[in-house]
């Protein structure tokens, strides 16, 4: 049993055979398609930009916002390495703060007493889709005029405070629709944002600084051949083919979603009595991805981290972790001269987390089997 496994059907197959055969296989049709599906599905006054990756949508983002050499960016230590990244593609500095020991995002109380003259964003993770407390975020943001820009890579489609991620008052929300993700596209992802001016500014960056995309060029009544360059852009157009399958993940999402919602329900319930801490719940007025099921041990646990995973692994089940906090990290450790004990609480949550299997595609019997196995592990 693989960690993730992509949910794909015919109509995805279909979609894409479609695009093949029609001579669109970069930015066109279905692209525009998929933007506007996904603009109307999470709702609100906002516009919907399909990019090659998740990564790319974060440093057009702050690219769009006016970040610039010598910024800084506050972001958890507790996320994959693109976060903070795409803060030094642009010659800003990323400032890491730890986390919330429950919840596993970034710690809001922590957020303020990072902030400096040189600050001029922020850059929340919804880590395994459960939303980060954004109202706290977005009151500082407005008080220190920052600016906000959601990782919501694991945070589709999810609410807070009955709201969608993405239709926020943030001033872009970026989602990614990798391999693994809750709806994929294989690789990409897509900017949200209810800023005309920095969807323009994304638009335009996204494709060389090109002033009109290529379906744009290819179906004006204008010469074809005909294009200028406004700006030094960068190649980050998600393709047709891509977008062929987007569409028909979306349609799915929530179906999806509610597949990993039992999965998550069956496992809390079968490991409430084992020596770990299980994912923090949300409340009434939020919501959860399940993009991720992280458990933790605990002191008692009869094993450490490292054997568990390999006892899982021999009884044929992948586990992963996320994440290996950044301040660990070579680079951003010997750049930044980060210790651990700076960042205790996502030190220790990363010793002893495992991610466990929960994907759309899982059945009854597999969760079953990795409902068996942990609990035979940490047991025994």
């Amino acid at each position: 049993m693989p960690f993730a496994l992509p949910d794909i059907g015919q109509e995805e197959i279909n979609e894409v055979v479609d695009s093949l055969q029609s001579g669109w296989l970069t930015t066109g049709p279905k692209t525009r398609q998929f933007e506007k599906d996904f603009a109307s599905y999470l709702g609100g006054k906002i516009q919907a930009l399909a990019v090659s990756s998740a990564t790319a949508g974060l440093h057009l983002a702050l690219e769009a916002v006016g970040i610039k050499p010598g910024d800084e960016v506050i972001t958890t230590t507790y996320t994959f390495t693109s976060t903070a990244e795409v803060i030094r593609y642009l010659g800003a500095h990323p400032i890491f703060v730890d986390i919330d020991p429950q919840t596993l995002n970034i710690n809001t109380n922590l957020i303020e007493k990072a902030i400096t003259p040189h600050t001029k964003a922020i850059i929340p993770v919804h880590i395994a889709g459960l939303p980060c407390n954004m109202n706290s975020v977005l009151s500082l943001a407005q008080r220190y005029n920052l600016k906000v820009i959601e990782d919501a890579a694991h945070a589709f489609p999810v609410r807070y405070q009955n709201k969608y991620v993405g239709t926020l008052s943030s001033d872009v929300a970026v989602f990614s629709f990798y391999a693994t993700k809750t709806i994929t596209t294989g690789e990409g992802g897509m900017v949200v944002t209810a800023n005309p001016e920095i969807a323009k500014r994304c638009s335009i960056m996204r494709l060389h600084g090109i002033d009109r995309d290529a379906f744009d060029r290819y179906t004006s009544e204008k010469p074809s051949w005909y294009y200028e360059i406004v700006a030094p852009g960068f190649k980050y157009n998600m393709t047709d083919i891509a977008a062929s399958i987007g569409i028909h993940q979306l349609k799915k999402a929530q179906s999806f979603k509610e597949k990993r919602a039992a999965i998550a329900k069956r496992y809390l319930q079968a490991f409430d009595d084992l020596p770990i801490i299980l994912p923090h719940s949300p409340d009434e007025r939020e919501d959860h991805a399940w993009h991720l099921f992280v458990i933790r041990l605990t002191q008692d646990a009869p094993i450490q981290r490292n054997a568990f995973i390999q006892k899982m692994s021999e009884a044929g089940i992948g586990c992963s972790v996320h994440f290996i906090p950044l301040h660990m990290q070579p680079y951003w450790q010997n750049t930044y001269h980060l210790q651990n004990d700076s960042f205790p609480e996502a030190t220790h949550a990363y010793e002893n987390a495992v991610s466990l299997p929960i994907y759309s595609k899982m059945t009854d019997e597999d969760a079953d089997k990795v409902i068996k196995t942990v609990r035979s592990i940490l047991l025994s």
